[in-house]
């Protein structure tokens, strides 16, 4: 079940809310409208040792679109 973040468009209130399959938008928290946009969020992972061994991409074709 994902999380999404949200904002209220009456009071501009910036909430995140686990929402389940075809569930409607989330009721803001604070003030209670209905009238809320999901927001566009960047997602994040841990990656196990740290950053990316840059190393080992150099050479490689990883982020020059494969040519």
């Amino acid at each position: 079940m994902p999380i999404y973040e949200y904002v209220c468009k009456q009071c501009g209130h910036e909430f995140e809310e686990l929402v389940f399959n075809g569930e409607e938008p989330a009721p803001c928290p604070r003030c209670g409208a209905k009238d809320t946009e999901k927001l566009m969020s960047a997602c994040s992972a841990k990656v196990d040792g740290g950053g990316p061994n840059l190393e080992a991409l150099q050479g490689s074709s990883c982020g020059t679109g494969g040519g």
